[in-house]
């Protein structure tokens, strides 16, 4: 069931993913709402953070410096479709693969659940099956 809001998201910041992994021993990343940014032109990531001319790729130590820190981004092409009746990786526009694996090589651990929707078969599991 769905609650019927507008499904939004943020740009995905993969500075604090990467620490999250980690610190947590993380293997795998679900990456939810990837349908969401269909209809864009191009993507953002944060790739770091930049506090008084020093860029930091890690989260910065001090909270402090993390307070006043601004996003660094990378842009991306969008696939500028529509992928919610996508159940298999391999169907995925290049771009979305693309968007995936970058994601990936950020984190540091595999992304192995995709959802394009908000539904239950909208989840493609991407090494399970």
């Amino acid at each position: 069931m769905t609650t019927g809001r507008a499904r939004r998201c943020g740009w995905y910041d993969s500075v604090v993913v990467n620490y999250a992994a980690r610190v947590n021993g993380l293997t795998d990343l679900a990456i939810t709402k990837l349908d969401v940014l269909g209809c864009l032109d191009e993507i953002k990531v944060c790739v770091a953070y930049e506090c008084d001319g020093k860029r930091y790729t890690t989260v910065p130590e001090h909270q402090s410096v993390f307070y006043h820190a601004k996003p660094v981004y990378e842009t991306l092409p969008g696939w500028k479709c529509d992928i919610s009746g996508i159940r298999n990786f391999y169907q995925l526009p290049r771009e979305a693969k693309d968007y995936i694996d970058f994601l990936e090589q950020l984190a540091g651990v595999r992304v192995s659940i995709i959802t394009v929707g908000p539904d239950r078969e909208q989840t493609i599991d991407r090494y399970w099956r």
